[in-house]
């Protein structure tokens, strides 16, 4: 069963996508799944991890959202706070909507970097926590979408595009947030033993030594995936890492 669906509140639409084996009202457990940047919830890897996730525990079901400005979400200009405000509206859906009494996340890259910040700034409302090659240094990723002459425009309070497909607006602010929400200055170690890492060996987009570092300081479980690249565009090596999660997502009772 899949529909899509928004969640409407305080003022923001977030495009929603559910993926459970059964066309129920109430799903015990939800896992929300959350894309990386430029990326969107209809992304072939959310799909695939969410039809063998509901197929493996068949009471599941896989929440997946765009980020704001990100797939068919309305929103133009990024902000953090605006990110950390759609994960809240959807943890807050699965609970009161969904009725669930766990609630689990999977997150890739920039969603990586989104949820520790929701940790952090808001609080821990899951059960287990999968990330999968997060975007810890997020600061300094975001400046790579940016040339010389727009950091220029940047600096004189202007606002520049970036992205692939489809671009969206930034600002120094969302920059200065970044630099100052640098996930690797807090502990962890609270929910460490709830929390899983997966980071390909080849990934030339975010070092892998950046999450071996943060696992190993948080005392988290870390998994490296050999020869995987960023995006794990290897079907065989995709499969491995959604095996994993899926497997750290068994139910404990």
């Amino acid at each position: 069963m899949e529909k899509h669906f928004d969640i409407n509140a305080e003022g923001y639409s977030v495009r929603c996508r559910l993926i459970a084996h059964s066309d129920a009202r109430t799903y015990q457990r939800v896992v929300i799944c959350t894309h990386g940047f430029g990326s969107s919830k209809d992304v072939g890897n959310i799909t695939r991890f969410a039809e063998k996730e509901s197929a493996k525990y068949k009471t599941d079901a896989v929440l997946c959202f765009d980020w704001p400005c990100h797939g068919q979400d309305a929103r133009k200009k990024l902000v953090i706070s605006e990110c950390l405000t759609y994960l809240r509206l959807v943890v807050n859906y699965a609970q009161q909507e969904l009725a669930a009494e766990e609630l689990l996340i999977y997150s890739v890259s920039f969603g990586g970097y989104l949820t520790l910040r929701y940790l952090h700034d808001v609080g821990n409302p899951f059960a287990r926590i999968a990330l999968r090659c997060p975007g810890l240094r997020m600061y300094e990723l975001m400046k790579r979408n940016v040339s010389t002459d727009d950091l220029k425009k940047l600096a004189k309070g202007k606002e520049v595009l970036v992205g692939f497909e489809r671009k969206l607006k930034i600002d120094q602010q969302l920059l200065d947030d970044l630099q100052a929400g640098d996930v690797r200055q807090w502990e962890y170690f609270d929910m460490a033993d709830d929390m899983l890492i997966l980071h390909g060996t080849a990934d030339t987009t975010v070092d892998i030594a950046d999450s071996r570092q943060f696992a190993e300081d948080n005392v988290i479980e870390f998994v490296p995936v050999e020869g995987a690249d960023h995006p794990f565009r290897d079907p065989k090596l995709m499969d491995f890492a959604i095996h994993t999660v899926i497997e750290f997502f068994a139910p404990t009772a």
